[in-house]
């Protein structure tokens, strides 16, 4: 009897699970916030792919003879100091934007994660001497920690991308530590313990699936800040080094024509402002759709 009872709940976790995606994804389509967040970084992906198809002129080509001309049919957003097509610079600067979201975002996600899942799942010494590690990273400032590590490592892009990673890491290894700790004493869990599966397994198959969602949620919100932080850098002379496209970048070589050719600082901020804004709204939708409660 033990058996027949069994066979039906067992068959129909993969069914429960399968409903429970498809749920989530059918309120996602649904939500108006994620089409607007998600159509707008979609297109942020298109101009990166297809920047050389889409830009009218070299992003990095200087013409002194149309400088700070302001936007026309010939230059849509107008032209710099050097006589740089802005247009093009902005098409261009969606490829850093994604790659600073893509570096710094996987540096801070992969060691926060793996340190919050040891010290959440692991003996009370490793949890403690993680945490340890965590709370000297949170004694320092955000701004002087990424500034720490640039000052060791020097001024550049990567550089820049590299420090605000490392800064994020606090963040992401308390949330799954706080995960990991609610999840682990679940009855799945002990049952799996019961039934001989190893450590890494009920870690990496059993525990870290069950944290997904939350950690999905908190890196929507996480990346935004990242790309803001590394822009912050670039505008201090920190990050993006000349002639990069860099909106960051742009926005400090454009600061001193701010009442003169206010285009210049327009484009940039304005970019920096879209990009930004899409990126929340998806979180914002994947909140409500992932988070319980947030219902």
């Amino acid at each position: 009897m033990s058996f027949t009872t069994a066979e039906p709940s067992l068959l129909a976790l993969p069914a429960a699970a399968a409903g429970s995606r498809r749920a989530t994804l059918h309120a996602l389509l649904h939500n108006r916030t994620a089409w607007i967040g998600g159509g707008v970084l979609l297109l942020i992906i298109f101009a990166a792919a297809f920047a050389p198809w889409i830009v009218p002129y070299d992003p990095y080509r200087v013409d002194p003879i149309v400088r700070l001309q302001p936007p026309s049919l010939a230059h849509l957003f107008g032209t710099d100091a050097l006589g740089r097509d802005i247009f093009s610079r902005i098409v261009y600067g969606t490829r850093l934007f994604l790659l600073i979201c893509a570096i710094a975002a996987s540096i801070a996600a992969s060691i926060g994660v793996t340190l919050g899942l040891l010290a959440g799942s692991g003996p009370a010494w490793l949890d403690m001497l993680i945490m340890r590690l965590i709370d000297v990273l949170l004694a320092f400032p955000y701004i002087l920690l990424v500034l720490a590590v640039i000052a060791i490592l020097g001024p550049s892009l990567w550089t820049a991308m590299v420090a605000v990673g490392i800064a994020g890491i606090p963040g992401y290894a308390r949330l799954v530590r706080a995960e990991v700790l609610s999840v682990r004493s679940l009855e799945y869990v002990e049952a799996m313990r019961a039934a001989g599966a190893g450590v890494w397994r009920i870690r990496l198959g059993t525990i870290l699936p069950n944290v997904v969602s939350p950690l999905i949620v908190y890196g929507t919100f996480a990346t935004p800040l990242a790309v803001l932080a590394a822009a912050a850098l670039s505008f201090l002379g920190l990050g993006a080094q000349p002639p990069a496209a860099e909106w960051g970048a742009m926005l400090v070589n454009a600061r001193t024509l701010m009442f003169t050719a206010w285009w210049t600082v327009a484009a940039p901020g304005m970019a920096i402002f879209v990009a930004i804004l899409s990126l929340n709204l998806l979180g914002n939708a994947l909140r409500d759709v992932l988070d319980p409660r947030s219902r």
